[in-house]
């Protein structure tokens, strides 16, 4: 694939997945896997383009005052932890189960962005335990398959808030972006200290998914993403979907 075509997906992923409080990474490991980058390399790349558009996102939601940090603290600390973990075992998993895994994790995500309904919670007040408790709980999960898969984790993230933990949906995608940004890190270090990095190219596709994630999140911060977008979106992802369960066969 031209590096050109290459950087353009990059900023389109950013755009529209930060939009929804995903980053960028369910679009950036199934790709660089497809384009048959080196399993530890594509994870980790993906990694760091996830970190670089969910901080860019942050940057404006942090300024209209949408994330819940009280809510964010315990799965950062939790995810955080985790990440690593997984990140370890990328390098041991077979390559036929890392794809089929990865295949799941996207059909579960275009299944959400295809059939799910506008979502708001009532933002009922949870209690400490409940937000610590849960929250850790969710950290562990998303830290671990964002390091295994370097999808950042936002997928099971913005439900996972909106569902047991009460958290309104703008205020959800907002802090798993925030979330999202130490996840995703935490993992890329464990990866590039176990296998060497293409400096060069996730640098330069850094500055694309920055601008991606700048112009998703100032999108979503004054209006939520429209049906059409995930739509759009949902179908693209079934499309890597599909591929990668191909590849396994």
């Amino acid at each position: 694939m031209p590096l050109v075509l290459l950087l353009g997906i990059i900023f389109l992923a950013s755009f529209i997945l930060t939009m929804v409080g995903l980053g960028g990474g369910l679009v950036f490991s199934p790709l660089f896997v497809l384009l048959k980058f080196p399993v530890t390399t594509a994870v980790s790349a993906s990694l760091f383009l996830n970190g670089i558009a969910a901080m860019s996102a942050a940057i404006t939601y942090f300024r209209k005052k949408m994330v819940d940090v009280k809510i964010g603290l315990p799965l950062i600390v939790t995810s955080t932890l985790c990440a690593p973990i997984g990140a370890m075992v990328t390098g041991r998993i077979n390559l036929r189960i890392f794809t089929g895994i990865l295949a799941m994790v996207i059909i579960l995500a275009a299944t959400r962005m295809l059939f799910s309904k506008k979502i708001e919670s009532e933002g009922k007040a949870v209690s400490t335990a409940r937000r610590i408790i849960g929250g850790g709980g969710i950290g562990v999960l998303i830290g671990f398959m964002a390091g295994l898969l370097g999808i950042g984790g936002g997928v099971f993230i913005v439900p996972l808030l909106i569902y047991v933990l009460k958290v309104p949906t703008k205020t959800a995608a907002a802090t798993t972006i925030f979330v999202v940004i130490f996840s995703s890190f935490s993992g890329f270090i464990a990866h590039i200290s176990l296998a060497d990095t293409d400096w060069k190219f996730i640098l330069t596709a850094a500055v694309f998914s920055f601008m991606g994630g700048q112009l998703g999140s100032r999108v979503m911060a004054e209006k939520l993403k429209g049906r059409t977008v995930r739509l759009i979106f949902g179908l693209v992802l079934l499309g890597f979907a599909l591929k990668l369960v191909q590849r396994t066969l």
